[in-house]
């Protein structure tokens, strides 16, 4: 009874996730120079950190299990922050690709083309590991892999700078904070 009131938990917010992520009008076009102002700049040496296993292990052996499940906890959180924010960031960025792609130049054009990809597997992959943290924040003993975030998150990061170098060589998009 108990598994069946967790899995229907589960899916509700599974559906919840996916809705808000795919929901109409979410990736209108509109100005990207207002459009690069919404991008939070994201401590990628941080975020890594926090999800990296041998961490979590190394918190394991060291605090006390009641400490650790508390320490977990704040960690996922700040995770979940994190990967919010990639989200938001790739949802803004698939906007700016998009509107990049009617570019008269070839090479514009299909660098935007990629922004745009990545950004839409970047968002997929966020709400997938958003998922994950949050089952992981009801059992902080459980495993977790974030690194399709992180990985996707350079990958987005790298397209936009050059996309930004493309269209205007002064003033590259940047959306790690190092």
């Amino acid at each position: 009874m108990t598994l069946a009131i967790i899995l229907v938990i589960v899916a509700a917010v599974s559906l919840v996730v996916i809705l808000s992520v795919v929901r109409p009008g979410g990736l209108q076009i509109s100005g990207s120079q207002r459009l690069s102002r919404n991008i939070q700049p994201i401590d990628v040496v941080a975020f890594r950190n926090l999800a990296d296993p041998a961490e979590d292990e190394y918190l394991r052996l060291r605090l006390p299990a009641a400490e650790f499940r508390m320490v977990r906890r704040r960690r996922l959180y700040a995770m979940a922050r994190y990967v919010q924010a990639a989200a938001s960031n790739a949802a803004v960025l698939a906007r700016i690709g998009q509107a990049a792609m009617a570019s008269g130049d070839a090479r514009t054009a299909e660098a935007a083309r990629q922004l745009v990809n990545d950004a839409f597997t970047l968002r997929r992959n966020t709400t997938v590991a958003l998922l994950r943290i949050y089952v992981a924040r009801a059992w902080p003993n459980s495993g977790l892999a974030t690194t399709p975030v992180l990985r996707g998150y350079e990958r987005l990061s790298g397209a936009a700078m050059l996309l930004g170098r493309l269209q205007n060589p002064a003033a590259p998009v940047r959306i790690s904070a190092n």
